[in-house]
């Protein structure tokens, strides 16, 4: 008797298709569901049905969407376990592809809770993907005292002045770890999007009694990363431009701070949540728990693409952007376990592997 039967949205694409490899590694049976948008799988090697090559061979597959209930609940059939990855992903084109993004992320959720709800199925445990960009801004405190600030993006005249920092009171604030327990603030249609469809599956998820987990992920990179697709991670955008012997261009003054975590470890997240038999309703951040600069990102690359070639720092800035953004992960790693393996060398080197 293997471990159940999982349905993976968006399986074929990048996060997707590591994750389909490790529960078929872990005993699982395995669905993938996908409707193989071009903008995701633009550049892959593809079979004569579209499918990617890299997609494991033993996952049975459907090319479809998340739009019609009836061919849904079809989908669901045998299926014990279902985890949604598939969403239309991107902060800015999400600002000008509104209701595209409102139906792919935010109504095709509202379709599968209203199958779900409908009871006939046999889920017993739901994984989403959420975002960290529902945070808005990291979480901060001041310099001297103990409180703590969930601040509102930099406005377009602070940008201007290039004053690149938060401050409260005319003091710069400092960034910190940022919890699950931060207030949300979404800054972009694609975030809204997100934060509604996390507090959709959790709010039905409890109602039906089908243990619900919403995972925030943090920058995700790795192989079988969207090359083609103008919305994808900075470092493949580095090392692209590092193997034209381009300097990596990198806004403001480069000391914006994120947290990369190597698409490895975000598909062990998922398998730890689905794999631990407690009932539980929440939200986790999933990343590697370590803040490093984009200037950082752009000199690790080069050195470990034995390129003499220094990022330029622009000066130039992008309204809309945050400025620091990196995980707190100490409850995901209490109440399940989790412990990042890569570290930003071992998982650059690995996408460079990949790009090349």
């Amino acid at each position: 008797m293997g471990k159940g039967h999982v349905l993976v949205t968006g399986g074929a694409g990048f996060i997707g298709s590591h994750l389909v490899d490790l529960l078929l590694d872990r005993g699982y049976e395995v669905t993938v569901l996908d409707c193989l948008v071009d903008q995701v799988h633009h550049d892959e090697e593809k079979d004569s049905e579209g499918w990617p090559l890299y997609l494991n061979k033993r996952a049975r597959r459907i090319k479809g969407d998340l739009f019609s209930e009836d061919q849904f609940e079809k989908n669901l059939k045998g299926i014990t376990h279902l985890v949604h990855l598939a969403a239309s992903v991107g902060v800015g084109q999400s600002m000008t592809n509104i209701v595209d993004y409102t139906k792919n992320n935010t109504m095709s959720a509202a379709v599968m809770l209203q199958v779900l709800s409908k009871g006939n199925h046999s889920v017993k445990k739901i994984v989403t993907a959420s975002s960290m960009s529902i945070y808005g801004e990291g979480q901060y405190r001041t310099a001297t005292g103990p409180l703590t600030f969930a601040p509102s993006l930099r406005n377009n005249e602070q940008l201007k002045e290039k004053k690149w920092e938060l401050y409260h009171d005319g003091e710069i604030l400092i960034p910190i770890p940022t919890t699950e327990e931060k207030p949300l603030m979404p800054a972009s249609i694609y975030a809204i999007n997100k934060r509604d469809h996390e507090e959709m599956f959790l709010v039905v998820g409890r109602a039906l009694n089908i243990p619900t987990v919403a995972l925030r992920l943090f920058n995700t990179y790795g192989s079988r990363q969207a090359l083609s697709n103008p919305y994808t991670g900075v470092g493949a955008i580095f090392i692209s431009r590092l193997l034209k012997d381009l300097p990596p261009i990198v806004f403001e003054d480069g000391k914006q701070q994120r947290d990369f975590v190597h698409v490895s470890d975000v598909a062990n997240a998922f398998a730890c949540v689905l794999e631990n038999e407690t009932e539980i309703y929440d939200v986790f951040n999933v990343a590697s728990g370590s803040a490093v600069t984009i200037q950082q990102v752009a000199e690790t690359l080069a050195s470990l693409m034995n390129k003499k070639i220094a990022p330029v720092i622009s000066n130039e800035y992008r309204v809309g952007d945050i400025r620091h953004c990196f995980a707190d992960i100490k409850k995901i790693e209490r109440v399940y376990g989790f412990k990042p393996q890569k570290s930003l060398s071992q998982g650059m080197m690995e996408l460079i592997n990949w790009v090349k």
